[in-house]
């Protein structure tokens, strides 16, 4: 089977399935039935992975979000297709030149090179369970928890990740809940063991919520 048609049909399962995680939640909470009144449903969609995803959320570390998409658009229009062979071609000026700093310079061409010698195997990652794909990406110089949670969430699929240190997802509940100050971590991750097994869907709604509601 083609990879990209296999791709695409476990993104339409784990969409059906994350649509499922929206109605059991909403049945079962009604802090996050009233998330989806207010706000409207959640999108639920899986996003590109590959290199290209954790490559930007690289680029996306430190910066705002306007001088992310600024440096984004130049790798985009200087390495077409991006694949880790031809970023690597840019070497290291040229990755420079694209807006990274020499920290960024070595975790990317690290990246790059780790999937380009085989010692990192993306699309084995869809086999693992959460935590072995979390502890393979966060081996990674430059991925961390958070990046690679967001990657097993939305490149992925996972319907049971929860970045408990997501600023956007503390502020959600802190509003949400009426709570007088925002969650810890500690609170945070407590708060995500009653969604279990649909912390994603959760993580989904809130983020959902904190767009659209003040």
């Amino acid at each position: 089977m083609d990879v990209s048609v296999e791709r695409l049909g476990r993104a339409e399962r784990a969409v059906r399935l994350w649509s499922q995680g929206v109605e059991e939640l909403s049945r079962l909470d009604p802090d996050l039935r009233r998330a989806c009144e207010e706000a409207g449903p959640p999108p639920l969609e899986v996003r590109e992975g590959g290199f290209s995803a954790l490559l930007r959320a690289i680029v996306a570390q430190q910066v705002s979000n306007a001088a992310a998409r600024s440096i984004w658009a130049r790798v985009t229009e200087r390495v077409d297709p991006l694949v880790p062979e031809k970023f690597l071609l840019l070497g290291e000026e040229g990755i420079r030149s694209l807006g990274f700093s020499r920290q960024k310079i070595r975790y990317s061409m690290g990246l790059a090179e780790e999937i380009v010698a085989g010692r990192l195997d993306l699309a084995a990652l869809e086999e693992m369970d959460d935590e072995a794909a979390l502890a393979e990406l966060v081996r990674l110089k430059g991925i961390g928890r958070w990046s690679a949670e967001i990657y097993l969430l939305f490149a992925l699929g996972r319907p049971d990740v929860w970045p408990a240190d997501d600023l956007a997802l503390a502020v959600a509940v802190q509003r949400l809940r009426k709570l007088e100050s925002r969650p810890t971590l500690k609170e945070m991750r407590g708060i995500g063991d009653d969604w279990r097994p649909w912390r994603s869907v959760a993580a989904i709604i809130l983020w959902h919520y904190y767009k659209l509601t003040p």
